[in-house]
């Protein structure tokens, strides 16, 4: 291993991968090292979802959350087309720049074997949706497919071996904003290289680590947004007229209530739900295939209430982890689900319940009670949307209809900085969902292709700013 590079990326996730492959190809004289904390794609095996054990054993390094690929590598892998959800690129470069790299990035994305299928926007969808006081977002999509997306990002990451020095299974401790000189450890040893570029590319997984270097480094953050909320279980034919057109229903709804909005998101079409741990924490989450014989019977999305804090409050990361902690504590070291009926009629659901459920769940939770960990309030827009939803997709409030908890979204602080540039941290740069300037793969690719084309020697793209 070198001790000096050009160009050094923290993250193997769909942004510092695209960066990488991108400033290969742009200058093929620069030295690029990529460090990812987790392990190579081809070792990040789930003993949970391969069935070797029947709950989370909370591996060191969570092979779902972690790793090369990132946490994208085990979604179900669905590109957004658009600039009306999947980040906030577009406070920062124009739409048409951002269309651009995000189409730049699924070129290269089909060129290593995905999908060309896309589905696309449907008017009909949207005014059902308006007419019921629903809000669709709507956008040109691709659903890559938790297997399928696996194999692409596999061939991705094999183009650039001899390119880009990769470093897997290695920690990156800290970084000297003025030497540019990066502290890691790998295999229980500490070592230093040094950079001229340096990317954060680190994810969601990686935030709190950026957050905590930013906070020492004196660079503003800016976060008082989060979703904390429960992943919906149901027979995939109570959504199959919208998921047959366009794949995702991206709903919101403003509660009568609170005047709270609470948004289904990341719709798994005959899917499984799946367990995730983010330091030791336990959350859920959704994966679909395109192989037809790994489909289920069952569809499921996140349901989840937006909270904004205000002054004084400035923790909501921590906030939502607590949530899902006491989650955690209540089901004794695992996630709850619990039928809607129990929830509605103030019961918990138990063994015998969940078996008499005509909802048969994907993933073995623990049978429990939702009330007793999530606040009253994100509960109720919960259930108020649910019923909101019933309108448009009869049997989405029905009895059986299961709720696994907790399911969170961080926005991670986003960082000061200058066209992506950390502001005081000249050849230092954030890009990605760790950052916060995205919350999707493909704007977190097209971020790593705009940075690569920004301080690459070759600048064959135009870079348009706001």
């Amino acid at each position: 291993m070198n001790k000096t590079y050009d160009v050094a990326v923290i993250g193997g996730g769909p942004g510092g991968l695209m960066a990488a492959y991108r400033i290969a190809q742009n200058d093929p004289s620069l030295s690029v090292v990529l460090f990812e904390k987790g392990h190579a794609l081809s070792d990040r095996v789930c003993p949970l979802v391969s069935k070797k054990v029947d709950k989370c054993i909370k591996c060191r390094s969570c092979a779902i959350m972690e790793g090369m690929a990132g946490a994208g590598a085990f979604s179900d892998g669905k590109y957004v087309i658009s600039t009306e959800y999947g980040g906030w690129l577009t406070d920062f470069l124009a739409p048409e720049t951002v269309i651009n790299y995000i189409e730049q990035a699924d070129a290269i994305l089909v060129s290593f074997g995905a999908t060309t299928e896309r589905f696309m926007p449907n008017n009909e969808l949207k005014k059902l949706c308006i007419q019921n006081d629903l809000h669709m977002s709507q956008a040109q999509l691709k659903h890559l497919g938790t297997d399928a997306n696996f194999e692409t990002m596999l061939h991705l990451i094999d183009s650039l071996q001899g390119k880009v020095d990769i470093r897997t299974d290695t920690c990156v401790t800290d970084v000297d904003r003025h030497t540019h000189q990066i502290s890691f450890t790998s295999g229980g040893q500490a070592d230093t290289v040094s950079a001229d570029k340096i990317l954060f590319a680190v994810g969601r997984v990686g935030s709190g680590f950026f957050s905590d270097w930013c906070q020492k480094n004196d660079i503003p953050l800016e976060n008082n947004q989060v979703d904390v909320g429960v992943r919906v279980e149901l027979p995939s034919m109570i959504w199959e007229d919208f998921s047959r057109k366009i794949y995702e229903p991206k709903i919101w709804y403003r509660s009568k209530k609170y005047g709270d909005v609470t948004r289904m998101f990341c719709f798994n079409e005959r899917g499984h739900v799946v367990t995730e741990n983010t330091a030791g924490i336990l959350t859920v989450n959704g994966h679909s295939y395109r192989d037809e014989a790994r489909k289920t019977q069952n569809s499921n999305f996140a349901l989840l209430s937006t909270t904004r804090f205000t002054q004084p409050f400035n923790a909501p990361i921590e906030y939502a982890r607590h949530v899902a902690k006491l989650a955690n504590m209540v089901s004794g070291g695992s996630v709850l689900v619990q039928r809607l009926g129990d929830l509605e009629a103030g019961r918990r659901t138990d063994e015998k319940r969940l078996r008499d459920s005509t909802t048969k769940p994907t993933l073995n939770a623990v049978a429990g009670d939702l009330s007793l960990c999530m606040p009253k309030r994100q509960l109720d827009n919960i259930i108020e949307t649910l019923h909101a939803l019933d309108k448009i997709a009869p049997g989405t409030a029905n009895h059986d209809t299961l709720l696994y908890g907790i399911e969170c979204k961080y926005y991670s602080a986003r960082p000061a900085a200058d066209d992506f540039e950390l502001t005081g941290c000249p050849g230092i740069y954030a890009l990605g969902d760790g950052a916060g300037f995205t919350r999707s793969l493909s704007q977190a690719s097209a971020n790593g292709l705009y940075i690569a084309d920004k301080i690459s020697a070759k600048n064959n793209f135009c870079l348009s700013h706001k």
